[in-house]
Protein backbone atom coordinates (compact mmCIF):
# COMPACT_ATOMS: atom_id res chain seq x y z
CA UNK A 1 0.00 0.00 0.00
CA UNK A 2 1.24 3.46 -0.89
CA UNK A 3 -0.16 6.71 0.48
CA UNK A 4 0.60 10.27 -0.50
CA UNK A 5 -0.20 13.26 1.73
CA UNK A 6 -0.39 16.51 -0.22
CA UNK A 7 -0.85 19.88 1.48
CA UNK A 8 -1.05 23.64 1.10
CA UNK A 9 0.09 25.65 4.10
CA UNK A 10 0.30 29.38 4.77
CA UNK A 11 1.56 29.72 8.36
CA UNK A 12 2.89 26.19 8.80
CA UNK A 13 0.00 24.59 10.69
CA UNK A 14 -1.34 22.57 7.77
CA UNK A 15 2.23 21.53 6.95
CA UNK A 16 2.65 20.31 10.54
CA UNK A 17 -0.65 18.41 10.41
CA UNK A 18 0.29 16.83 7.05
CA UNK A 19 3.62 15.73 8.51
CA UNK A 20 1.86 14.18 11.51
CA UNK A 21 -0.68 12.41 9.28
CA UNK A 22 2.23 11.04 7.25
CA UNK A 23 3.96 9.82 10.42
CA UNK A 24 0.81 7.96 11.43
CA UNK A 25 0.37 6.47 7.98
CA UNK A 26 4.02 5.30 7.98
CA UNK A 27 3.28 3.21 11.05
CA UNK A 28 1.13 1.06 8.76
CA UNK A 29 1.83 1.75 5.06
CA UNK A 30 4.43 3.34 2.81
CA UNK A 31 3.69 7.10 2.86
CA UNK A 32 5.17 10.30 1.52
CA UNK A 33 4.31 13.91 2.42
CA UNK A 34 4.66 16.63 -0.22
CA UNK A 35 3.65 20.24 -0.76
CA UNK A 36 1.23 20.68 -3.65
CA UNK A 37 4.10 22.45 -5.44
CA UNK A 38 6.24 19.29 -5.37
CA UNK A 39 3.75 16.72 -6.72
CA UNK A 40 3.95 15.48 -10.28
CA UNK A 41 1.13 13.76 -12.15
CA UNK A 42 3.23 10.58 -12.27
CA UNK A 43 3.42 10.48 -8.48
CA UNK A 44 -0.37 10.25 -8.34
CA UNK A 45 -0.50 7.26 -10.69
CA UNK A 46 0.59 4.56 -8.25
CA UNK A 47 -1.03 5.92 -5.09
CA UNK A 48 -3.53 3.73 -3.24
CA UNK A 49 -4.55 6.56 -0.89
CA UNK A 50 -4.32 10.28 -1.59
CA UNK A 51 -4.72 12.52 1.46
CA UNK A 52 -5.16 16.22 0.67
CA UNK A 53 -5.17 19.09 3.15
CA UNK A 54 -5.32 22.84 3.17
CA UNK A 55 -6.04 25.80 5.40
CA UNK A 56 -9.55 27.19 5.70
CA UNK A 57 -9.72 30.73 4.32
CA UNK A 58 -12.94 32.73 4.12
CA UNK A 59 -15.14 29.65 4.74
CA UNK A 60 -13.43 27.32 2.26
CA UNK A 61 -10.29 26.58 0.28
CA UNK A 62 -7.82 29.41 -0.16
CA UNK A 63 -8.05 31.70 -3.17
CA UNK A 64 -5.47 34.03 -4.66
CA UNK A 65 -6.98 36.96 -2.74
CA UNK A 66 -6.95 35.15 0.62
CA UNK A 67 -3.37 33.99 0.08
CA UNK A 68 -2.40 37.59 -0.71
CA UNK A 69 -4.11 38.73 2.51
CA UNK A 70 -2.23 36.09 4.48
CA UNK A 71 1.04 37.34 3.00
CA UNK A 72 0.14 40.91 3.90
CA UNK A 73 -0.60 39.84 7.49
CA UNK A 74 2.94 38.49 7.75
CA UNK A 75 4.32 41.84 6.58
CA UNK A 76 2.48 43.79 9.29
CA UNK A 77 4.69 45.37 11.95
CA UNK A 78 5.23 43.32 15.12
CA UNK A 79 3.38 40.30 13.76
CA UNK A 80 4.29 36.90 15.20
CA UNK A 81 3.25 35.26 11.91
CA UNK A 82 5.60 33.80 9.35
CA UNK A 83 4.88 32.17 6.01
CA UNK A 84 5.49 28.50 5.45
CA UNK A 85 8.35 28.00 2.95
CA UNK A 86 5.83 26.41 0.53
CA UNK A 87 3.24 29.19 0.82
CA UNK A 88 4.12 31.01 -2.40
CA UNK A 89 2.17 30.20 -5.55
CA UNK A 90 -1.09 28.47 -6.33
CA UNK A 91 -3.08 26.76 -3.62
CA UNK A 92 -4.89 23.48 -3.17
CA UNK A 93 -7.93 24.77 -5.11
CA UNK A 94 -5.85 25.30 -8.26
CA UNK A 95 -3.89 22.10 -7.71
CA UNK A 96 -7.08 20.05 -7.49
CA UNK A 97 -8.29 21.58 -10.76
CA UNK A 98 -5.10 20.37 -12.45
CA UNK A 99 -5.19 16.71 -11.43
CA UNK A 100 -6.57 13.98 -13.66
CA UNK A 101 -9.17 11.32 -13.09
CA UNK A 102 -8.53 8.46 -10.69
CA UNK A 103 -10.39 5.64 -8.99
CA UNK A 104 -7.99 5.60 -6.02
CA UNK A 105 -9.11 6.15 -2.46
CA UNK A 106 -8.77 9.55 -0.81
CA UNK A 107 -9.24 11.54 2.36
CA UNK A 108 -9.36 15.28 3.04
CA UNK A 109 -8.43 17.47 5.98
CA UNK A 110 -8.15 21.12 6.80
CA UNK A 111 -6.93 23.44 9.49
CA UNK A 112 -9.33 26.03 10.80
CA UNK A 113 -9.88 28.30 13.76
CA UNK A 114 -11.40 26.59 16.79
CA UNK A 115 -14.92 27.94 16.39
CA UNK A 116 -18.09 26.35 15.04
CA UNK A 117 -17.63 25.19 11.44
CA UNK A 118 -20.85 27.06 10.65
CA UNK A 119 -18.90 30.26 11.36
CA UNK A 120 -15.46 29.26 10.06
CA UNK A 121 -16.33 27.02 7.13
CA UNK A 122 -14.21 23.97 6.28
CA UNK A 123 -11.77 23.72 3.39
CA UNK A 124 -11.91 19.93 3.71
CA UNK A 125 -15.49 19.86 2.43
CA UNK A 126 -14.47 21.61 -0.80
CA UNK A 127 -11.38 19.40 -1.09
CA UNK A 128 -13.57 16.30 -0.71
CA UNK A 129 -15.99 17.55 -3.33
CA UNK A 130 -13.16 18.14 -5.81
CA UNK A 131 -11.62 14.73 -5.10
CA UNK A 132 -14.97 13.04 -5.77
CA UNK A 133 -15.32 15.11 -8.96
CA UNK A 134 -12.05 13.55 -10.15
CA UNK A 135 -13.25 10.02 -9.38
CA UNK A 136 -11.56 9.46 -6.02
CA UNK A 137 -13.42 7.33 -3.48
CA UNK A 138 -13.47 8.99 -0.07
CA UNK A 139 -12.70 6.54 2.72
CA UNK A 140 -13.61 8.84 5.65
CA UNK A 141 -15.52 12.04 6.24
CA UNK A 142 -13.48 15.25 5.94
CA UNK A 143 -11.48 16.04 9.09
CA UNK A 144 -10.62 19.40 10.67
CA UNK A 145 -7.60 20.13 12.85
CA UNK A 146 -7.94 23.20 15.00
CA UNK A 147 -5.78 26.27 15.42
CA UNK A 148 -5.99 29.07 17.96
CA UNK A 149 -6.94 32.62 17.01
CA UNK A 150 -3.20 33.31 17.25
CA UNK A 151 -2.71 30.71 14.46
CA UNK A 152 -1.02 27.99 16.51
CA UNK A 153 -2.19 24.39 16.53
CA UNK A 154 -4.38 23.61 19.51
CA UNK A 155 -2.87 21.33 22.12
CA UNK A 156 -2.93 17.66 21.11
CA UNK A 157 -3.80 18.34 17.45
CA UNK A 158 -0.42 17.00 16.31
CA UNK A 159 -1.07 13.75 18.20
CA UNK A 160 -4.65 13.61 16.90
CA UNK A 161 -3.40 14.06 13.31
CA UNK A 162 -0.85 11.29 13.78
CA UNK A 163 -3.56 8.98 15.16
CA UNK A 164 -5.86 9.89 12.26
CA UNK A 165 -3.11 8.97 9.81
CA UNK A 166 -2.54 5.61 11.51
CA UNK A 167 -6.29 4.95 11.42
CA UNK A 168 -6.34 5.70 7.67
CA UNK A 169 -3.42 3.31 7.16
CA UNK A 170 -5.11 0.52 9.11
CA UNK A 171 -8.33 1.07 7.19
CA UNK A 172 -6.47 0.87 3.87
CA UNK A 173 -4.75 -2.36 4.90
CA UNK A 174 -8.09 -3.83 5.94
CA UNK A 175 -9.74 -3.19 2.58
CA UNK A 176 -6.69 -4.09 0.50
CA UNK A 177 -5.84 -2.60 -2.81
Amino acid sequence: MRALVVYESMYGNTHEVATAVGEGLRDVVDAEVLSIHDVSAEQLDDVDLLVVGGPTHAHGMSREATRTSAGEAVAAPDTPLSLDPDAVGDGVREWLQSIGESSSRAAAFDTRVDISPILSGRASKGISKQLRHHGYQLVVDPESFLVTKETHLEADEHARARAWGAQLGRQMNAVGR
